[in-house]
């Protein structure tokens, strides 16, 4: 079953790559300069977006090299440890709304520090693969059409951040069974 699945996953992209702009052909569509007019207006996009993402990434860069997000961890590890949370993943959680790449890296280093199938490893992994990037989604996806206001969409965002939060430490315990 296994080498089933590999070998579907092996040809899942070429055979869309192949089919779609074949069934696109079948149907009449100008394949060729649909993908063009698609590119130019993605380039377009992307332009629009660069002095948003650009601001973001450095706002992140002040906030971890100022050492708030230390100061951060050290005045909410109390309440951390009260409620079955590590402190050790709490700058994870603090960065993931805020930057997939840099959460990854804090991720990686703890699962490189205590291993892939430790409470931390398993924990940081479920953290990663269950929230989004609020924060990246709001700046660079809002802004780049013109949403100005976006409140509610912030307390949403981290609403279910800090749900996923939660559920993920439920649910490495009580899957796992392993405690922190």
């Amino acid at each position: 079953m296994f080498e089933v699945i590999a070998e579907l996953s092996r040809w899942a992209i070429p055979l869309i790559l192949l089919v779609v702009p074949l069934v696109a052909m079948l149907r009449g569509v100008k394949v060729y300069e649909t993908f063009v007019d698609g590119a130019e207006a993605g380039f377009a996009t992307a332009v629009k977006t660069i002095p948003y993402l650009v601001a973001m990434l450095v706002a992140i860069s002040i906030f971890r090299a100022s050492g708030a997000m230390e100061v951060l961890v050290a005045v909410l590890s109390p309440v951390l440890d009260f409620v079955g949370l590590p402190a050790e993943v709490l700058p994870h959680a603090v960065m993931r709304p805020l930057s997939g790449g840099a959460a990854l890296g804090i991720a990686s280093d703890i699962i490189k520090t205590y291993g892939p199938d430790s409470f931390l490893g398993r924990l940081v992994s479920t953290m990663q693969g269950s929230c989004d990037t609020t924060f990246y989604v709001l700046t660079l996806y809002f802004g780049s059409v013109g949403i100005k206001k976006y409140r509610y969409s912030v307390i949403l965002g981290l609403t279910a951040d800090l749900s996923t939060l939660i559920a993920s430490v439920f649910i490495v315990r009580v899957i796992f069974g392993l405690d922190g």
